[in-house]
């Protein structure tokens, strides 16, 4: 015959039941995770970062005149190649240093983007007349630039000019939304519970 189990007995079965049930549930849920959900919730996170990104360089842009420039040429060769996006800032040109890398507006003309070799003082207190230089050019650009405010190249990325240009394209974007917002309705979408004669726990009836 088996022994009467005490009351102390029963309190050790009933702590050790305790001790092994959150290892039991955790099991449960791992194994019940599928590989379609692990890759949503990645995804979700990927667009998450790329949407907050995305907002501070809207942020930047109008707090702090922080905006990207993308290098279709190489002749700054090979501190920024070909292909590359830089962050630019603003300043006025009272800043400028020499040795700076910095973008110039022309009216009527593409920007350029080279390196400050000398600077002199404008017809005004705020204008700077600089002279420039690619990296890997020879010599000076033909002609000084007067400016009162130029873009300063903070840093640059290299090879990433074509992705960021994509995302410029109407028909990417368009994709892209519709693929956010298809991800956002997947991943909030109700689903039921498959119970077919089972407790919550997993037990039978």
């Amino acid at each position: 015959m088996t022994a009467p189990m005490t009351r102390r007995s029963l309190r050790e079965k009933e702590t050790s039941l305790a001790a092994v049930e959150p290892h039991a549930t955790a099991a449960r849920v791992h194994t019940g995770m599928r590989p379609g959900r692990v890759i949503g919730d990645a995804l979700l996170w990927v667009a998450a970062v790329a949407g907050a990104v995305c907002i501070l360089l809207v942020v930047l842009a109008f707090t702090a005149q922080i905006t990207l420039i993308m290098f279709r040429t190489g002749s700054m060769s090979p501190t920024i190649p070909a292909g590359s996006v830089a962050v630019v800032q603003r300043v006025p040109a009272t800043e400028i240093e020499v040795g700076d890398v910095v973008t110039v507006d022309r009216e009527g003309e593409l920007p350029v983007t080279h390196r400050v070799t000398t600077i002199v003082r404008g017809a005004s207190a705020d204008e700077r007349v600089i002279t420039m230089r690619g990296d890997a050019n020879a010599a000076d650009d033909p002609f000084p630039y007067p400016v009162t405010s130029v873009r300063k190249v903070l840093f640059s990325v290299p090879g990433i000019a074509l992705v960021v240009a994509g995302m410029g394209n109407p028909i990417v974007l368009g994709a892209l939304t519709v693929a956010a917002t298809s991800l956002v309705v997947w991943a909030f979408w109700p689903r039921g519970q498959h119970r077919s004669g089972r407790d919550p726990d997993g037990n039978g009836p």
